[in-house]
């Protein structure tokens, strides 16, 4: 599956109001769903010194999931295509790298 077939075939799941016309939503659940992949995160710290455990990944794999969702919501609220999001990251990561400022800060370095 591609970027463009999951953001097609998940729109159809997008059951929120006013669907269609509304990037608040998906916006807060991104962050709400980021927001427990950092708190598994955090939990193996304190609890597994580090260590990730099969179930650990298991679980962390279905918020990803749920991360994925929230962005393409949102990508489609936007009327952005999650290829471009993924070409035009990639694109400038590589630039970024070619230049060797791939670490630092700042957005447009």
């Amino acid at each position: 599956m591609n970027f463009a077939e999951y953001q097609e075939k998940s729109r159809v799941t997008a059951k929120y109001p006013d669907a269609g016309k509304n990037y608040i939503y998906p916006t807060l659940g991104l962050a709400g769903e980021a927001g427990e992949v950092a708190e598994k995160i955090k939990k193996v710290i304190r609890d597994n010194d580090g260590e990730v455990s099969d179930d650990t990944r298991a679980e962390i794999a279905k918020e990803l999931g749920d991360v994925l969702w929230y962005v393409a919501q949102l990508a489609s609220e936007l009327h952005i295509s999650l290829e471009d999001v993924a070409e035009g990251n990639l694109k400038k990561l590589y630039d970024r790298m070619e230049r060797g400022v791939l670490s630092g800060s700042g957005d447009n370095r």
